[in-house]
């Protein structure tokens, strides 16, 4: 891990990041609302970011989740660029 910062917020909730070699992950929650939203960046072909995106689901006990597959950077078909 390169980098690791949470802010907690009074009376509750977490907002943080964390950045490694190539990628990272930063969550921002409302536990008032049973409510997290995550942002998880890889790059590269060694890291599968759905791996990242189940272990939270278990982790919190998600009845819900919903994703969003964004392709960024530089693809071989640059249909699957989203801009934004």
């Amino acid at each position: 891990m390169r980098e690791v910062v949470f802010h907690k917020f009074s009376p509750q909730g977490v907002s943080g990041v964390v950045v490694i070699s190539e990628s990272h992950l930063a969550i921002h929650t409302w536990p008032e609302l049973g409510y997290a939203a995550v942002d998880v960046f890889t790059c590269g072909d060694r890291v599968n970011p759905w791996d990242a995106c189940n272990f939270l689901t278990d982790h919190f006990k998600a009845g819900h989740m919903t994703a969003t597959e964004i392709k960024r950077g530089i693809v071989e078909d640059p249909k699957k660029v989203v801009n934004i």
